[in-house]
């Protein structure tokens, strides 16, 4: 896949379809772009897709277009407890798009473990699916191409394309919601592992035998840097009725109002208990972020999701944290860690764009990767001269010239 920049898959380079569709017998100049003597076809419109993403707590649903910009979104709850609800809501939220808007793919982004065909939801800890077909059951209410993909992963990949993330060679996005979701970009390429299940950094345990985890696991890396992590510490600190949380409570609104947003709108105020339990959260993170460092190395972590709100108030204590953990620290370059530049409409806009490339690409995880870079191989096999190719060509020149 080509670079976030990279517009050459829906640019100016025509499909057959797009070549059949210039009149027979008509002059050539005619389908070209530019002044005289230009060779190039003119740049084709790149079609508007739908992305849908399926967090824990809402359904986030937009129109994208082909730079990544979002032109109408909507907002509604997630019916966390059923899977037929959810295929609903989904259903309403695309219909009512396209009542608006022209688009011609949907991309849904869930919050689960969705397998290398990207259609059935294999597992998700925060929602009704096991083993959910997912994409056939959505065929049969949209008449549109339509995939099924991880949230995290559709983030990801929208931070590369357009966002945070574009160029980097190695990019690790790590989206705190809910719960804790991953993606990683590995040179242009969105890996997705064997099973298609890469990624679900949330669930590495950081403190065995800690809090219980959605999963059914104890002491999973979520439970202590989320969204709901966030708001668990909170509550229990007003459960103890200790003075010192009285001005969380206040700024909050009560202790019934102590949510994730809460806090950190909270903080962001100046609130010294609310910053506090950001700094925990931030420290949390920058272990596991120093973790995921020493097993894939990134040049790039990008963060986002509803919890980066807080900005530096989270990242601070987490550089910190990280710097101060990292494996080899002060003998050896460190990831940069930055802000996801879409926050929580990253989901969204990845998904659109996927379903957008699959156009071009069909969903086939081949060596762990989609998309992939395969046009970028080819012209690097006809161009470079280091290739295997070449290199075998040369030694048997050389062998028949000893031999003569």
């Amino acid at each position: 896949m080509a670079r976030a920049t990279d517009r050459s898959d829906w640019g100016d380079r025509p499909n057959r379809a797009d070549r059949a569709a210039v009149r027979p017998g008509a002059p050539r100049a005619a389908a070209r772009a530019g002044s005289r003597g230009t060779s190039r076809l003119a740049p084709l419109p790149v079609p508007h897709s739908i992305g849908v993403d399926i967090g824990g707590t809402k359904v986030a649903a937009g129109v994208v277009d082909g730079e990544g910009r979002i032109v109408e979104r909507r907002l509604a709850a997630t019916p966390s407890h059923s899977p037929l609800a959810v295929e609903d809501t989904i259903e309403s939220v695309v219909a009512d798009l396209r009542s608006r808007h022209q688009v011609e793919t949907v991309g849904i982004g869930a919050a689960g473990w969705v397998d290398t065909d990207q259609s059935v939801v294999r597992f998700s800890p925060h929602l009704a699916w096991r083993q959910e077909p997912l994409k056939a059951r959505l065929e049969q209410r949209i008449d549109l191409p339509l995939i099924v993909d991880n949230d995290a992963n559709a983030a990801a990949w929208a931070e590369y394309r357009f966002g945070a993330g574009a160029g980097a060679s190695v990019m690790v996005c790590i989206t705190l919601g809910t719960g804790i979701g991953g993606g990683l970009v590995l040179n242009g390429q969105l890996f997705r592992g064997s099973y298609g299940m890469a990624g679900e950094w949330g669930h590495m345990i950081t403190v065995p035998g800690g809090h219980l985890c959605e999963c059914g696991n104890h002491g999973c890396w979520e439970q202590y840097a989320s969204g709901n992590a966030l708001v668990r510490d909170a509550r229990a600190l007003v459960a103890t009725g200790s003075p010192v949380v009285q001005g969380l409570v206040e700024a909050v609104g009560g202790p019934d109002q102590i949510t994730g947003p809460a806090i950190t709108e909270a903080a962001v105020a100046g609130e010294p208990l609310a910053r506090e339990l950001l700094a925990d959260i931030g420290h949390s993170l920058g272990i596991g972020i120093a973790n995921l460092a020493a097993a894939l190395d990134p040049e790039l972590v990008v963060v986002g999701g509803g919890v980066s709100a807080a900005g530096e108030l989270l990242l601070a204590p987490t550089r910190e944290t990280f710097e101060r953990t990292l494996t080899g620290r002060g003998f050896r370059p460190q990831a940069r860690i930055e802000l996801a530049r879409f926050r929580n409409d990253a989901g969204l806009i990845g998904a659109a764009d996927l379903a957008r490339h699959s156009l071009i690409e069909p969903p086939r995880v081949i060596g762990g990767f989609w998309p992939r870079r395969r046009r970028a191989r080819r012209e690097r096999t006809r161009r470079e001269p280091g290739t295997l190719r070449q290199v075998a060509g040369q030694v048997a020149a050389k062998r028949s010239r000893s031999s003569g």
